[in-house]
């Protein structure tokens, strides 16, 4: 499946001030990592987020939020946005913004040795 080439240069425009950022091809798509981890990826038409898990009841309330679920199991501090979640500057900056916020404080995983 193809991703919103529009969507990830939009992130892409909105990371450029970072000095880490690295673009890689995963979840059928592009995921930015910042500071050597998993911030934001482009999936689709959709922006996946990562984020505070803390946060998962009140983003959940967000337009165009929807839970990353696999398997049967939510995963919380993931979520996918629709276009009407980032459709305006103010809501695209919040989710950027609370991924980047997320960041600061995750840890970054370890790779396998296989």
């Amino acid at each position: 499946m193809a991703y919103n080439e529009n969507l990830a240069d939009r992130i892409r425009k909105t990371l450029a001030h970072l000095s880490k950022v690295e673009e890689k091809k995963m979840f059928r798509g592009v995921t930015f990592m910042v500071n050597g981890k998993m911030c934001v990826s482009v999936s689709g038409d959709e922006m996946m987020c990562r984020f505070d898990p803390s946060l998962q009841e009140s983003v959940a309330k967000k337009k165009g939020f929807r839970a990353m679920v696999m398997k049967g199991r939510v995963y919380k501090g993931y979520g996918y946005i629709s276009k009407d979640g980032i459709k305006s500057k103010r809501d695209f900056d919040y989710w950027i913004g609370l991924c980047l916020d997320f960041n600061k404080i995750s840890k970054a995983y370890k790779k396998s040795k296989m």
